[in-house]
């Protein structure tokens, strides 16, 4: 399986490597207010794709803080729950006629 999941891993960039390649010539992006940027269509593809990964990224910090203080309550917990001594309720007492 991970001899598999290493042949797709080389396939795919083989397969980006070649689409980088072919992707060499210069292209224009236009923004607002007459701003143009002239690059590689593979560097402005790969530019978008990192602002794309940083925004991802930045999105995902609130869930990973908010479980990772959670994490360290539940832990703080589990350490007070092992450490205090562990109380044997005894059955009740048969009645006496």
């Amino acid at each position: 399986m991970r001899l598999i999941a290493w042949v797709i891993r080389v396939l795919v960039f083989v397969l980006l490597l070649v689409l980088a390649l072919a992707n060499t010539q210069t292209a224009t992006l236009n923004f607002l207010a007459g701003y143009s940027w002239q690059a590689p269509l593979i560097l402005i593809g790969l530019a978008f794709f990192v602002v794309g990964l940083l925004a991802g990224l930045l999105s995902a910090l609130p869930a990973i803080f908010r479980l990772r203080m959670e994490n360290g309550r539940l832990k703080r917990e589990l350490r007070t729950a092992r450490e205090t001594p562990a109380v044997v309720a005894e059955p009740p007492l048969p009645p006496l006629i």
